[in-house]
């Protein structure tokens, strides 16, 4: 590995992957640690945190709104330590904006969150988070009685107007978005009577899992959650499991490089967040989990992947996208040494992330002689199983934690030439460690 400013330039391991590793604590369930202890009255104990840009931007954001937090770096990475939170008191107004970063998950969920009180925040972020969409989230709370403006803005910077006559609502979302539902539901806490989001597919169910900790009682089912508001917010103590969206980088790797075959431990098993798992099966990988404990409701356990010889293709339907969402970058990665197509149905979001991540995976695999292409909202890829790197590769990242990993995997696992990836830092948004755990995993003969 040789780095030149922002640039990272990576070459082919020198040997298999093998033994245990275990990767940060889940961005997910960290985030909303962070958030609902800074809603909730008294002081939360929490540990397993990630310490990531991220998780970072949702900790300065609730500094800003009068939650004390006391997290300390960990020998392992993590951050750790209590969150007192404002309780029944309310935020309190901000003196300045609250700058989300990059994080979509801290300024969609705070919209949520500022909705049943009486407070006029702002909130802002990055260049890539003013160009993504808050409308889709804007629109049932606004239905709930808050009000945000511009009125007719889809994008930040917008302000929040919070009100405390907030009532709850049935709320039939036409994305399948744990954001979404998330913000509606925690507005709903404080809202008067009954809250429900229903969605066209199950998207991740942490905050269902959650709420309850902290005396929150919630229905949960396929597709669906609500609560009975207004509630009462206590402290309590959470450990946070590691995260499968960086598990998967790893799984990934070891399922193709020749020889490999490695453990990952301790991470969230929850079924909304292992469809890449599913997935790497369909395609002949030996890719196994053993629940082994649970934090609250949230299963976690190992994970166990070999290397697969003989990679195929497969088909992804629509109504699995959600729980494999962030893995499909380095999924079409894999599909990419895989023998025939593989199809990834209705992917449309993906186009709505950090950056556009459906244009971003087909022009990154063309750089590797790849054909793929989107046919409506399908995505396809014609793997080679023989696919070597040529030389003189340089991937754009575009600032995409994700497209960081993936196209740094692509010259790790390619067994040719070196390849660059521009904005490899971005890397600290969600898995700061992601090369040094990788180059513990390597046994040189």
């Amino acid at each position: 590995m040789d780095t030149h400013g922002n640039s990272i330039t990576i070459a082919a391991l020198e040997g298999p992957l093998m033994g245990s590793v275990r990767v940060p604590g889940d961005k997910s369930i960290s985030h909303r640690a962070v958030l609902f202890s800074a809603m909730a009255q008294g002081t939360s104990r929490l540990s397993g945190v990630l310490d990531s840009d991220d998780v970072r931007s949702s900790v300065r954001a609730v500094q800003q709104l009068g939650a004390s937090v006391n997290l300390e770096k960990m020998a392992d990475g993590s951050l750790a330590g209590g969150i007192t939170g404002w309780g029944p008191a309310g935020p309190k107004q901000p003196d300045a904006p609250i700058d989300c970063g990059n994080s979509g998950t801290t300024s969609r969920l705070l919209m949520g969150i500022l909705a049943p009180w009486e407070c006029k925040v702002t909130l802002t972020g990055d260049d890539s988070l003013q160009r993504r969409p808050m409308r889709r989230v804007t629109t049932p709370l606004v239905r709930m009685g808050a009000r945000f403006y511009p009125e007719d803005k889809d994008t930040l910077p917008l302000e929040v107007c919070g009100t405390k006559g907030l009532r709850g609502i049935e709320y039939d979302s036409p994305v399948a978005s744990a954001q979404v539902k998330t913000a509606v539901l925690l507005a709903g806490v404080f809202a008067q009577g009954t809250t429900v989001v229903t969605e066209p597919a199950p998207s991740r169910n942490h905050t269902e899992l959650m709420l309850p900790l902290y005396g929150v009682s919630t229905t949960a089912a396929s597709g669906m959650g609500s609560v009975e508001g207004p509630a009462a917010m206590h402290a309590c103590e959470i450990d946070v499991p590691g995260d499968p969206s960086s598990a998967a980088f790893l799984a990934c790797a070891a399922a193709l490089v020749p020889g490999s075959a490695i453990q990952i431990e301790n991470v969230s098993l929850n079924p909304a967040r292992i469809g890449f798992l599913r997935t790497l099966e369909q395609m002949g990988v030996d890719a196994s989990r053993r629940s082994v404990g649970s934090a609250g409701k949230e299963l976690s356990g190992i994970i166990s992947v070999q290397y697969c010889e003989k990679l195929h293709g497969c088909e992804v339907p629509a109504e699995k996208i959600a729980s494999l969402v962030d893995e499909v970058p380095v999924l079409s990665l894999v599909a990419a040494h895989a023998r025939g197509v593989t199809v990834f149905r209705g992917v449309e979001e993906l186009r709505l992330k950090e950056t556009d991540r459906v244009a971003g995976i087909i022009e990154g695999l063309s750089l590797l002689g790849v054909n793929a292409w989107m046919d409506g909202n399908d995505l396809y890829i014609e793997g080679n199983p023989d696919l070597k790197v040529p030389e003189g590769i340089v991937f754009d990242s575009k600032g995409d934690h994700r497209f960081a990993m993936t196209w740094a995997l692509a010259g790790l696992v390619g067994g040719g030439a070196p390849v660059q990836v521009r904005g490899f830092e971005s890397v600290s948004v969600s898995y700061p460690g992601f090369m040094e755990d990788i180059r513990s995993l390597v046994r040189v003969s």
